[in-house]
C-alpha cells in the first residue's frame, strides 16, 4: 500500500504549546467502582446492568482494579521525566474519558493552572472511531462543559501506530518469544510447527471500513486493520533481522516464521458483524494444523490493561493449553524507553519554543515512520473514522 494512497499530509505547523495532556481510558480502581465505570463505557447505549455483570467478573477477578491508571501514573512520571532530560519545560497533565481522573476535571485544572493550550497525547496507536474520533469528541465535549470554548485549545498528536516508539517494543519481543520458544521446544521447526498472532480489539465491520479517511482506499476492513498488518510486517521482518531495525543479523530465520492478525475482547449483539478470527478460534485452528507454539502479541494496546490480562493471559492461554500447544506472550510497550521517548518525539514535532520548532532538544528533524500508510495526520481528514451515531463536535480534525 503506497503512501500515494494518503494524499495531503503536510504537517501541522507547530505551536507553543504549554501543557501535554495525557488522554486514556480509565478503569475501576475497587469493586465498588467497577458497575458505575461500566455505565460509563456504555452510557447511552442503554444496557441493563444484568448484561454489565458478565464483563464485571473480569474486573471482579482482579479486586476491582483495572491495572491502567497505575499504568497511566507510571506513563505520567515517565513522560515528565522524559521532557526534563531534554530541557523542555512541560508539565504532564492527565485525564480519562470513563473514570477519575476525568477529562472534564483534567481540562478545569488545566485552565486554573493557567494553561491555554495544550497538547492531547492518547494512549491507542491506531486509526478507528473508538481509538481515535471518539478521544477527539471526548475532549470537545470537555471544553464544552467546562464553558471553555475560545479559552483553551487543545491539538494531539498523530496516530503513531508505525513510529519507531512504539514498534520497537514489539519488535524485541517477539524476537525474544520466538528464542524462548526454540530454547524450550528444541526440536521445533519455528517455520513450520509455530505461528505468531497479531491481537488486537476486535470492532465492528461497519466501524473498521469507515476507520481513517474516507480517501484513504486501505481495503474492505479500513485504515484499523490496514494499520494493524502494515505493522505486523515491519515486525515479523525487524525481527528475524537479529538487531537494531533495519540491520542484519544471525536471527534472519525467525522472519520466516508465519504469521496472523487476529482479534479478541468482542462484544454486542451477536448479529452484528464484528472482525475476525477471534484469537480462540484461531489457536483451536492452528493445533488442529499441527502447529506446535505461538506466539501471542498484544498489538493493538500500549499497556498490560484487562483486555490483556484477562482475554490474552487467561482465556487465550487457556485456550493454547487444552489445544496442547506452547504459547508465549510479548509485552505491551508499557514505560519502555523507546515508547516514551518516541511519545515525546511526537510532541516535539508539534511544538514551538519562541515562535521556533523545538529545534535540537527533541532530536526529531523528519516525522518517522517504519510503513508506507505513515506519517500520519496531524490533523483528521473530513469524515475521518465516522461516529457510526451520528455527527458530533470534535477537536484536532477538519470538519466534518
Amino acid at each position: 500500500m503506497g503512501p500515494q494512497t494518503l494524499p495531503d499530509r503536510e504537517p501541522q505547523a507547530p505551536a507553543p504549546y504549554d501543557a501535554i495532556l495525557l488522554v486514556s481510558f480509565g478503569g475501576p480502581e475497587g469493586q465498588d467502582d467497577v458497575l458505575p465505570f461500566l455505565r460509563n463505557v456504555t452510557r447511552g447505549r442503554g444496557i441493563p446492568d444484568e448484561r454489565l455483570e458478565e464483563v464485571a467478573h473480569h474486573y471482579r477477578h482482579f479486586g476491582g482494579v483495572s491495572p491502567i491508571n497505575d499504568q497511566n501514573r507510571a506513563l505520567q512520571a515517565a513522560l515528565a521525566a522524559e521532557l526534563e532530560s531534554r530541557g523542555i519545560d512541560l508539565p504532564v497533565l492527565w485525564g480519562n474519558r470513563n473514570w477519575d481522573p476525568f477529562l472534564t476535571d483534567a481540562v478545569r485544572e488545566a485552565h486554573a493552572a493557567g494553561h491555554r493550550r495544550l497538547l492531547a497525547v492518547v494512549t491507542s496507536a491506531y486509526s478507528s472511531y473508538s481509538s481515535c474520533r471518539q478521544y477527539r469528541e471526548d475532549l470537545a465535549e470537555a471544553i464544552a462543559e467546562t464553558g471553555l470554548e475560545g479559552e483553551m485549545h487543545i491539538d494531539k498528536v498523530r496516530q503513531y501506530f508505525d513510529h519507531p516508539g512504539f514498534v520497537t517494543p514489539f519488535v524485541e519481543g517477539v524476537r525474544e518469544a520466538l528464542l524462548r520458544t526454540q530454547e524450550k521446544l528444541p526440536e521445533i521447526d519455528l517455520a513450520r510447527e509455530a505461528h505468531v498472532l497479531f491481537a488486537t480489539h476486535s470492532i465492528p465491520t461497519t466501524t473498521a471500513v469507515s476507520s481513517g479517511p474516507p480517501v484513504a482506499n486501505l481495503g474492505p476492513d479500513g485504515a484499523y486493520a490496514a494499520q494493524h498488518r502494515a505493522v505486523a510486517e515491519v515486525v515479523m521482518a525487524s525481527a528475524g533481522a537479529g538487531g537494531d531495525l533495519g540491520t542484519g543479523g544471525s536471527a534472519a530465520h525467525l522472519a520466516a516464521v508465519p504469521w496472523s492478525l487476529v482479534y479478541q475482547s468482542r462484544s454486542g449483539a451477536p448479529s452484528t458483524p464484528w472482525l475476525e478470527p477471534d484469537i480462540n478460534d484461531a489457536i483451536t485452528e492452528l493445533a488442529e494444523q499441527g502447529t506446535k507454539a505461538v506466539v501471542i502479541v498484544p498489538l493493538g494496546f500500549v499497556s498490560d490493561h484487562m483486555e490483556v490480562l484477562w482475554d490474552l493471559d487467561e482465556e487465550a492461554m487457556e485456550t493454547a493449553t487444552e489445544a496442547g500447544l506452547h504459547a508465549e506472550r510479548v509485552p505491551t510497550p508499557g514505560i519502555h524507553p523507546a515508547y516514551v521517548g518516541g511519545l515525546i518525539d511526537l510532541v516535539t514535532e508539534r511544538l514551538a519554543v519562541d515562535g521556533e520548532p523545538s529545534g535540537p532538544g527533541s532530536e526529531v528533524k523528519a516525522r518517522p515512520a517504519l510503513t508506507p500508510l505513515g506519517p500520519w495526520y496531524d490533523v483528521c481528514r473530513p469524515g475521518c473514522c465516522a461516529n457510526p451515531r451520528g455527527p458530533k463536535p470534535a477537536l484536532s480534525g477538519i470538519a466534518p
